[in-house]
């Protein structure tokens, strides 16, 4: 039996359609990464409008991808139940489906307009990084994305979690690892980073910052998947273990040559529009 403590995953209804908290959580994290990078994009010279406009087609196609790379990674199931590959509203979304293809639409996008498509993902990717951060409390209300077993002690007395936390944990009768928060907190710290070093002038050239995120988040996830429990699996391999160590050995090795080669790339801090007024 759930414990009676969890958070009902059903907001409130409008008009008698339940309106749950993880889209609010989703709806409020695209909110803050359009918000944060369309002031950067003020910031530097160019017009906010274009990550708008962008978001239209990069948020309609992530989710799609998103849905799409779930239904591939499950196909037996959803051959055999071909009306449920639709019905997103039933859970199947994953994240880095989302990320690949709502990325890959970013990028095109930003070259179909003229601009260079690295300094727009420079400037997107630590706010992406944010609202994986946020998202992952969606999760946590909805009771899902967890990890193994664990004992009451471990979550009170190891993690010093908050009590809402510890009986979010409590599912049928067991508690379980909260990895929602682990990938969370390591996402949070991944924008503080992110930020930080993108920030110091001349430190990191266009393009850097995007293989930052290709290294820090798929670093921190290949080992919070291998605690949960409803990977999608690969034969006898974890799909997002196999991707994520995909990406971080590649965006490792692209990272590293760009160094030996920097001079051909512009500095992020020196990549400004035509409406770029210093503030010295």
């Amino acid at each position: 039996m759930m414990n009676i403590a969890a958070i009902d995953p059903v907001a409130f209804d409008i008009f008698g359609w339940p309106i749950r908290w993880y889209g609010i959580f989703i709806g409020a994290a695209i909110l803050l990464a359009l918000t944060f990078a369309s002031r950067d994009f003020r910031r530097k010279g160019w017009d906010e409008e274009f990550i708008l406009d962008s978001a239209v087609w990069t948020i309609l196609i992530g989710f799609i991808g998103a849905r799409v790379y779930y239904v591939l990674f499950e196909l037996d199931y959803y051959l055999q139940n071909p009306g449920e590959i639709l019905q997103i509203w039933n859970g199947g979304i994953a994240i880095y489906g989302g990320v690949i293809a709502g990325g890959l639409t970013l990028y095109f996008y930003a070259k179909s307009k003229k601009m260079d498509p690295l300094f727009v993902t420079d400037t997107v990717a630590p706010y992406l990084l944010l609202a994986q951060a946020i998202g992952r409390w969606g999760n946590f209300v909805n009771q899902e994305a967890h990890g193994g077993e664990v004992t009451l002690e471990f979550l009170q007395d190891t993690l010093h979690l908050p009590q809402f936390i510890v009986d979010g944990m409590h599912i049928d009768g067991a508690y379980y690892h909260p990895t929602f928060l682990y990938e969370s907190v390591w996402n949070i710290l991944g924008v503080a980073v992110l930020l930080f070093v993108r920030s110091r002038n001349k430190t990191l050239r266009i393009g850097d910052t995007t293989l930052l995120y290709l290294i820090w988040y798929p670093f921190g996830r290949f080992f919070i998947e291998g605690l949960r429990t409803d990977s999608l699996w690969w034969g006898p391999f974890r799909v997002s273990q196999v991707l994520s160590a995909v990406l971080f050995i590649g965006a490792l090795l692209i990272f590293a040559a760009r160094r030996m080669n920097d001079k051909y790339y512009e500095y992020y801090s020196e990549h400004n529009g035509p409406a770029y007024k210093s503030s010295k």
